[in-house]
């Protein structure tokens, strides 16, 4: 799930753009241990060239990092551990290997009292879940103090605005296929930072019907003699399945990325998915024949329906493809884009700049209360789906440009026209000094920063400061429930 957006730039904190992802209920009796969790690795600078060795050690939680992990103190050393929480006591496995220490929990010794039993059989393996062994009110003041810690400088952030059904809201879902050791077809997700699948039926944050789905095809692959394919021989056909889910239409896509074009039996494996889901509304077949880690390729093919899915979101329409960049968590959106848009403070005469527009979704959705909309997004493609959303909903009002968003605005600048607002939304790694400056110059009376990175959010906010700006709200929403990853909306206003 990656926004394509202009001028990227340095700091980018290793975050997994993907599960923006799952979590219960249920105290951990002491003792209980948690099974194949994850590693934690920790610089060790006084172990520089040693070999490897594994310890086990008691440890006492003092706090947790950005992203979730236990801080502990082992031989003067800081550590962080996942899965633990402030104030336990546990046991921890400590190995050295070089410069590096990795830590694993063993057993919690003494438990919080707002520990969980995470519901997902798969969360100690997996990965893209980080908190499900929290409630959810330890989990929303774990967002909450993560925001106000980095958005001190600027001042108090409002309470964080929760989800009130924290589970099954992601609209989008990818699923990997292989062979298990006994040749058995097997489909899910890749563990944390590896290229192992972890088996698995259901995901708790994805869609219930998209994964509902995704079993079905991989009962259907060995009927239909489909292989999956294999990254070190080359070899098999198919390599992931994409679903998308109209939450508001009910509308489905499921995409095919297969390894060939050459889809034998590609008729009757079609209508044997749509008689078992008569419920999907397009298929289609995505190859992507590359030794890489992208998902799509670039060669795409329709097998049923129009290729495109559509969604309501704050009461417009969207057409949505295979590789259009849309919120995938739909409900709680719709409270983020809704600050944003009151922290824009629309009359309908201010002249909106939306950067880093992607398929117009913000940009439509302030040109109902604006005079005027100027989108603008580096990827032609999503311009594209921009300008048709506009015109599916019958906004009059707003222009969509495909180009860079930073030297648009110094070419407003340099013909003396004006902004009232600037709304970006800019990838986890946040803006540039130069698209930063462009915003300075064009002199918009507000800016309404989104941020699915609140750390490079604090970054860019403190050069908006330096500048002319003054912040006056912060806004953070928790979009993935079971994860560390938050969002974050801040407005800027021109002191005058």
């Amino acid at each position: 799930m990656s926004k394509q957006k202009n001028n990227q730039y340095k700091k980018s904190k290793k975050k997994s753009q993907r599960h923006e992802k799952p979590r219960g209920k249920q105290n951990r009796a002491p003792g209980n241990r948690p099974e194949g969790n994850p590693k934690g690795k920790n610089k060790a600078p006084n172990n520089p060239k040693g070999g490897q060795k594994t310890v086990t050690a008691e440890v006492t939680c003092t706090g947790l990092n950005s992203e979730g992990k236990g801080i502990v103190e082992w031989k003067g050393q800081q550590l962080e551990v996942a899965h633990l929480m402030p104030g336990e006591k546990a046991e921890i496995t400590v190995n050295t290997k070089g410069r590096f220490v990795n830590t694993k929990l063993k057993r919690v010794i003494n438990s919080s009292e707002n520990r969980v039993k995470p519901p997902c059989p798969y969360y100690y393996q997996c990965g893209g879940c980080q908190l499900q062994h929290m409630d959810e009110q330890s989990q929303a003041r774990f967002k909450q103090e993560t925001i106000d810690q980095l958005m001190k400088p600027f001042g108090k952030p409002e309470p964080i605005m929760s989800m009130d059904h924290p589970w099954d809201y992601r609209n989008k879902s990818h699923t990997t296929f292989g062979l298990n050791k006994d040749r058995q077809i097997i489909g899910g997700l890749y563990a944390q930072n590896t290229h192992r699948i972890i088996p698995m039926d259901r995901c708790i944050i994805h869609d219930p019907k998209a994964d509902e789905i995704v079993q079905t095809i991989k009962g259907m692959m060995k009927s239909f003699k489909m292989q999956p394919y294999n990254e070190d021989t080359g070899r098999g056909f198919l390599r992931h399945v994409l679903v998308k889910v109209g939450k508001v239409t009910g509308e489905i896509m499921v995409v095919l990325i297969s390894a060939s074009p050459i889809f034998k039996g590609k008729n009757n494996f079609v209508k044997a998915l749509r008689d078992a889901h008569p419920e999907i509304s397009t298929i289609l077949l995505n190859v992507n024949s590359r030794d890489t880690s992208v998902v799509l390729g670039n060669q795409e093919k329709v097998l049923f329906g129009k290729g495109t899915i559509t969604d309501k979101l704050c009461g417009l329409k969207f057409e949505i493809s295979p590789k259009s960049f849309y919120q995938i968590n739909p409900v709680q959106t719709e409270k983020l884009y809704g600050k944003a848009i009151e922290m824009a403070e629309l009359t309908g005469k201010e002249t909106v700049v939306d950067a880093y527009c992607g398929i117009g979704t913000i940009g439509l959705i302030a040109s109902q209360k604006a005079g005027k909309v100027i989108g603008i997004e580096q990827n032609k493609d999503a311009v594209k789906d921009a300008i048709r959303n506009s015109k599916k909903n019958g906004v009059k009002n707003a222009r969509f440009y495909q180009g860079d968003a930073g030297e648009f605005m110094v070419q407003m600048a340099a013909r003396g026209e004006k902004a009232d607002v600037v709304i970006l939304d800019p990838p986890r790694s946040g803006s540039d000094e130069a698209f930063l400056s462009s915003v300075v110059k064009l002199k918009p009376k507000r800016v309404v920063y989104v941020s699915c990175n609140p750390e490079t959010q604090a970054r860019d906010m403190k050069y908006l400061v330096k500048n002319g700006y003054e912040v006056k709200g912060i806004q953070p929403v928790d979009m993935f429930p079971q994860t560390y990853h938050v969002e974050s909306v801040a407005k800027l206003v021109l002191k005058v």
